[in-house]
């Protein structure tokens, strides 16, 4: 990223340069029809189950693939940054995730022990694994990390906006990922994210090694998107 590309991602950090490029698959996996259905009240509460017991398989999942960012962030981060507190706090956050899934499965009756990945899951969840190597740079790694948590973030915000008709039954779902605390988590990923992309940028200006590193995360942010949108799709029954 050199010169008019490095010029415009100092105004809003590499992330926000990337979003406006990527602006159709970005709002493909933000406003998707399955969150714009729960956003109107329109939802098909079959497909609700099926995200909900698919989505437990997959954050079980994400909880390996956290820990893996979270040993990254301890050998490659300066403390004083405070990238590992950031991530840990994730993690803790994961584990109350896990325990509210369970307990909106029984609410919903959905058997979370017969629950079987299907296809976009079983996908995504080995893209997970495909980026838990060590080998992965810790600036692609956490953009990743960053992505998968903002497009909930953004989604379920979107559900709990003014004048909206989200069911009763789903606010506590949108409260879980759209609330503001969850947005300010989000915010503190991007900020880490945008700091490692610019150095990374920075060093490909003085002729080390960034190309590489800023071109993957690039494409494994695009994959991100690419999946949140199979997994909605998968959810509607589309996939």
């Amino acid at each position: 990223m050199e010169g008019k590309a490095k010029e415009e991602a100092g105004k809003g950090g590499v992330i926000d340069t990337w979003l406006r490029k990527h602006r159709l698959i970005y709002i493909g996996a933000t406003r998707h029809p399955f969150i714009l259905a729960i956003r109107d009240g329109t939802v098909n509460y079959s497909s609700f189950k099926k995200w909900l017991g698919q989505d437990y398989i997959f954050v079980r999942e994400f909880v390996a693939f956290a820990a893996s960012v979270l040993v990254k962030a301890w050998k490659e981060s300066d403390d004083s940054k405070g990238d590992t507190e950031v991530i840990l706090g994730g993690m803790a956050g994961l584990h109350d995730e896990i325990a509210w899934f369970k307990k909106e499965a029984s609410k919903w009756g959905v058997e979370l022990s017969e629950t079987v990945p299907q296809k976009a899951n079983q996908v995504y969840c080995r893209f997970l694994e495909s980026l838990m190597s060590p080998e992965v740079d810790y600036t692609v790694a956490i953009t990743v990390f960053w992505a998968i948590e903002a497009v909930y973030q953004e989604s379920f915000a979107h559900c709990l906006e003014p004048d909206t008709n989200t069911p009763p039954e789903l606010q506590e779902v949108c409260q879980r990922w759209g609330n503001d605390g969850f947005g300010q988590y989000c915010h503190s990923l991007k900020k880490i994210a945008n700091r490692l992309l610019e150095k990374a940028s920075d060093d490909l200006i003085m002729g080390k090694a960034g190309d590489d590193v800023l071109k993957k995360a690039e494409v494994e942010l695009i994959r991100v998107l690419e999946h949140e949108v199979e997994f909605w799709n998968m959810s509607r029954g589309t996939a």
